[in-house]
């Protein structure tokens, strides 16, 4: 099924706008035509079986057994209804189509009838009646032909998607938070299964996928194609946990109708509850909505941190609190498979990030210190760098991290860098901030340089070869060292000087009126003394000379120099038991490479400069970035002046021109 068909179907469930509008907000129409296309299709898919379901429950209905298995046998899917309603029938009593229609939800199983609780459901009929609007709204949807054999399952999944993008675009929210395009999906899942053809075509078999943020279910529906593709013989169990309850229901009712366990679709923060704690998946694989807080869900976060520690999910670090993207990334992480003592097990991880998480946060940050776990554990395999203007919601750059706790022995200490910035296609029309489409075949020779990585970027000759880079894990940390710089200070007697030091606590005990104080020192005010010795020893000589006691004490020498001391690049260095004295105002820091001696890079980038300057070796830190965009940067030199000037004076001839006939 082509696209226009997939826009024709959301069309026609759309086109109930028209009667909605008036009774209900933009922002609302979602709030019914999502239920009632989820309700149809269910509707579809039981159609062959109803009457059998019908008869069983008729049947078992007295006994003292449990229904659901012997029902969900009959229907042969993992939901049912026990109804003998459908939409045609309930529109056959238009005195009683709210009763009719709540009654028929009401007879679905329990898995079914969650789903379309979540979106509130019985309301929406509630509202629908009191503005007499159900009868017309049932009308549309009753000959709505969403049967299986007309609509697989793979294109209902388009059709749920295009109409959960149009409801949050209506709702001015952010559609990415709903839908990652097809394309973006496609890609993630051939660089995450890809590298795995053996593993994955074993006869028979069994492969567990989770997206702990997995919105309407595109990607595990699409990991589950690509792996089938694969292994047609292999069996697939997909997981997902969301947090906005429309896309929670789609994602599960799309399991529902392939007859996968809906319960695998958990409802709720992946964070604060974990809704597959014990949980371990081959493939793990997400597109978590970018820059996002985590506030409301700290206290938890926080309590595993400092509790659990490396034995709960977030020991490595913590991020600031408005960005998790980090979380979901460590919570993925923990959901792993081990690898065995015979190289079998682990798993595969895939992500998309903006470009923060590569760099934000210094050294010891609870960024950097996340950085620093993944890449110290070896199981950063590659960052893949996209094109922008991809996705519905932003047009900034994106990223695929690609993960996993069992490398190939050509990658074991290694980091791909992999620059796709290049591979897109202008869209004919644009889909909110979404202006490029990765194609088919550029999804194909994106994956086909991912495979061959190493040996594009080992052969300088290659045509892709500065589109691959390759890099020894430590090559992404750093030493952050702090370079210091001596105090030096000139010293100079000014009025507030004067009123400074007169008016300190060490004057103030020796001097009943500190202002005596102050006068004997008054003739010195102009003065400046380049060594603290010698403005003590004229100050001293002024007040001893005079017959009056001269404040003694560590207490009265500090406010001697906070009162008079001046910072002056030629002034006297100040020492500090025995050392000289650190000034905090000329504090520099630098970012050392780990393959490079901090004292050799102080040699040749700092003293050069700065010769009194020093490392303070006690204030190193150690941070783990991966500056993407310096790695791919090409120096491009700016035109010369002379093509710049000529084409000056031609723009100026044509502005002439221009002018000249605007008055004549």
């Amino acid at each position: 099924m082509n696209s226009s068909k997939h826009s024709e179907l959301a069309n026609h469930a759309w086109s109930v706008a028209d009667l909605l509008r008036g009774d209900y907000k933009q922002s609302d129409y979602g709030k019914v035509i999502l239920p009632f296309t989820v309700l149809r299709r269910l509707e579809c898919v039981l159609e062959p079986t109803r009457d059998a379901v019908r008869a069983k429950y008729e049947q078992i209905k007295e006994r003292d057994l449990d229904p659901d298995p012997f029902l969900r046998k009959a229907s042969g899917t993992v939901f049912y209804n026990t109804s003998d309603l459908t939409l045609k029938k309930i529109l056959g009593d238009s005195s009683h189509v709210a009763k009719g229609l709540l009654k028929y939800v009401g007879a679905f199983s329990d898995n079914s009838r969650e789903v379309l609780e979540k979106y509130e459901f019985a309301q929406q009929v509630k509202r629908l009646d009191d503005a007499n609007l159900l009868y017309k709204v049932i009308g549309k949807f009753a000959d709505f032909d969403l049967h299986p054999e007309r609509v697989s399952n793979h294109n209902m999944g388009y059709v749920f998607e295009e109409l959960i993008r149009r409801f949050a675009e209506q709702s001015n929210e952010t559609a990415g938070e709903h839908f990652t395009p097809r394309e973006v999906i496609e890609l993630m899942v051939n660089l995450l299964v890809a590298p795995d053809p053996d593993l994955v075509g074993q006869p028979g078999v069994t492969r567990k996928v989770l997206d702990p943020a997995c919105g309407t279910g595109g990607m595990l529906s699409s990991a589950e194609e690509h792996i089938l593709a694969m292994n047609p013989q292999a069996r697939v169990e997909t997981y997902g946990q969301e947090l906005n309850p429309e896309s929670w229901a789609i994602c599960r009712s799309d399991l529902m109708i392939k007859g996968q366990n809906p319960d695998n679709i958990v409802f709720g923060n992946s964070f604060s509850q974990d809704g597959h704690q014990d949980l371990k998946a081959d493939y793990l694989l997400a597109n978590p909505p970018f820059g996002v807080e985590w506030k409301k869900v700290k206290s938890e976060v926080e309590w595993e941190h400092d509790h659990l520690g490396e034995a709960g999910r977030f020991g490595a670090g913590l991020p600031r609190i408005n960005d998790g993207s980090l979380l979901f990334l460590m919570h993925m992480l923990s959901k792993m498979k081990p690898v065995d003592l015979g190289g079998g097990g682990g798993s595969r991880v895939a992500i998309v990030f903006n470009g923060s998480p590569l760099f934000t946060g210094a050294a010891e940050s609870g960024e950097s210190e996340i950085r620093r776990w993944i890449i110290e554990k070896d199981w950063l395999e590659a960052v893949v760098a996209l094109p922008d203007q991809l996705f519905y919601n932003t047009g900034i750059s994106t990223y695929f991290w690609l993960l996993t706790n069992r490398k190939a022995p050509e990658h074991r200490g290694k980091v791909v860098l992999l620059d796709a910035r290049d591979y897109w296609q202008k869209m004919r029309k644009s889909l909110g901030d979404k202006r490029k489409v990765i194609t088919a075949e550029q999804i194909t020779e994106i994956t086909r340089l991912y495979g061959n990585a190493l040996d594009v970027a080992a052969d300088p000759e290659h045509p892709l070869h500065g589109k691959v880079k390759v890099f020894a894990n430590n090559d992404f940390g750093y030493r952050r060292i702090t370079v210091e710089r001596p105090l030096r200070l000139r010293f100079e007697l000014t009025e507030e000087a004067l009123d400074k030091l007169s008016g300190a606590a060490p004057v103030a005990k020796q001097y009943t009126d500190t202002d005596d104080f102050r006068k004997l020192l008054q003739p010195l005010v102009g003065s400046v003394w380049m060594t603290k010795a010698d403005a003590v020893t004229a100050l001293k000589d002024q007040v001893v000379g005079a017959g009056e006691p001269w404040p003694a004490g560590a207490s009265f020498a500090k406010a001697l120099r906070e009162a008079l001391g001046a910072r002056d690049p030629e002034g006297e260095i100040q020492l500090k038991g025995g050392e000289p004295e650190p000034d905090p105002e000329l504090r520099d820091y630098e970012n050392v490479p780990f393959q490079e001696n901090v004292e050799d890079y102080l040699v040749r980038e700092v003293l050069p400069h700065i010769p009194d300057a020093w490392i303070e070796h006690s204030k190193t830190k150690i941070g783990y970035e991966i500056p993407f965009t310096r790695h791919f940067y090409v120096y491009i030199p700016p035109r010369p002046l002379a093509e710049i000037d000529a084409e000056l004076k031609t723009l100026e001839s044509e502005i002439q021109e221009l002018l000249g006939e605007v008055t004549k």
